[in-house]
């Protein structure tokens, strides 16, 4: 997976944000009182938060590649110096081997070191390029270790273990709130089937009564109202799914969108 810079991710938002917002005032001015008002307003947020969630998506794969790259590096910089080398040629071999998303950002940090930057300096802008959590946990502490005058390369194998116990934690994490996630998407799915049911059994057989038909919901009343209510549903529990498996809102954006999607053309496919 490639990375996904900040910048790009602000375009990518204010570009989705200025299209759908083009497609709600055109949609106000041709369609406001017809039934497709709905569908353009439902295409706008979909397509302000697709584009988004994909590139969230993006990179979560790659900061989640970087971390899980981390134990290798360091195991391999502390059997370098256990030959001999210095740390900036332990660092400068470990740049020619594979690590994945990891292996450009080692070379760059060799390449620092060779044109005249110290160590710490060369870490910290590895840091601030990565900017993963664990890295945001780990640099620090090996500057820290460098500006006390001691053996750097002693930290990088207790680091190496910090961070697997770290990510194993993480996976431990998420296979327990991955119920809880499941959870979230049966609850939606069973609102879905509901409204279906409800739909099909007793607002289509409703219409035209002769006793309530003045008073009562039309069916394109209430599939209108069912269609916000599973709309609005389907956002939320997106995002608290992302909370829940993720630790942030942002990550529930992907299921924000799945929802969304696959709940609307359950309700126009059966339902409708």
């Amino acid at each position: 997976m490639p990375r996904v810079r900040s910048r790009v991710k602000k375009i990518t938002w204010v570009i989705s944000i200025s299209v759908a917002v083009v497609i709600m005032i055109a949609a106000t001015f041709t369609v406001k009182d017809m039934p497709l008002f709905d569908d353009f307003i439902f295409m706008a947020v979909v397509v302000a938060v697709f584009p988004p969630a994909i590139l969230d998506y993006v990179d979560y794969r790659w900061k989640k590649s970087m971390d899980e790259r981390l134990p290798d590096l360091f195991r391999s910089v502390v059997q370098a110096q256990e030959t001999g080398m210095t740390l900036p040629q332990a660092l400068e071999e470990a740049s020619k081997r594979d690590y994945g998303p990891l292996s450009p950002e080692l070379k760059k940090m060799a390449n620092q070191m060779s044109w005249g930057l110290t160590f710490e300096e060369a870490l910290q802008k590895f840091g601030k390029r990565v900017n993963t959590s664990l890295v945001r946990q780990t640099v620090p502490l090996i500057v820290e270790a460098s500006r006390s005058g001691g053996y750097v390369e002693k930290i990088f194998a207790p680091m190496g273990s910090f961070i697997q116990t770290t990510l194993r934690m993480q996976k431990e994490r998420k296979a327990q709130t991955r119920p809880y996630i499941a959870i979230v998407y049966v609850a939606f799915y069973v609102f879905i089937f509901t409204v279906i049911l409800l739909f099909k059994t007793f607002f289509v057989q409703m219409e035209g009564d002769p006793i309530i038909g003045f008073s009562a919901l039309t069916p394109q009343e209430a599939w209108r109202i069912f269609f916000h209510m599973s709309s609005i549903q389907a956002f939320f529990s997106g995002l608290v799914a992302g909370k829940m498996g993720e630790g942030t809102i942002r990550a529930g954006l992907k299921h924000t969108v799945f929802l969304m999607i696959s709940g609307y053309a359950a309700l126009k496919l059966i339902a409708w």
